[in-house]
């Protein structure tokens, strides 16, 4: 199966060796985004604020790859404290709707870029 990588200058650019997402099949699977600013590449200030923005990110490369919020199967949630929960739980409401994607939220040490909470997804495209 052939894989196609899938890039757009509305979120980050990958800071590392790896891309925004790859495309195999009808399943798209996004690296995981943290708060920053994808023209500014500044850390959004604030647990609320990076939430915010990690899912701004993740919905500009779900829309490079031809979907949105709505063809998202699965969510990883990582978060440097966990006590964020609620904050983080109350963003993602803003950006899914019911029947909700199956998630996981890990607790981590640290995340790139001293962020608090990061994010990827995995969809299925029809």
């Amino acid at each position: 199966m052939a894989r196609q990588i899938i890039s757009t200058p509305n979120a980050p650019a990958a800071i590392g060796p790896y891309s925004q997402a790859v495309k195999a099949g009808n399943q798209v699977f996004l690296s995981g985004q943290i708060g920053l600013h994808p023209t500014t590449m500044e850390m959004a200030e604030g647990v609320e604020a990076q939430a915010l923005q990690v899912f701004d990110n993740l919905k500009a490369v779900a829309a490079a790859a031809g979907g949105s919020f709505n063809d998202v199967v699965k969510i990883t949630i990582y978060m440097t404290d966990l006590s964020n929960f609620g904050v983080v739980n109350e963003v993602m409401k803003r950006h899914f709707a019911e029947p909700y994607p199956a998630r996981a939220t890990v607790g981590v040490r640290e995340l790139p870029r001293g962020a608090l909470v990061e994010a990827d997804l995995v969809l299925v495209l029809d």
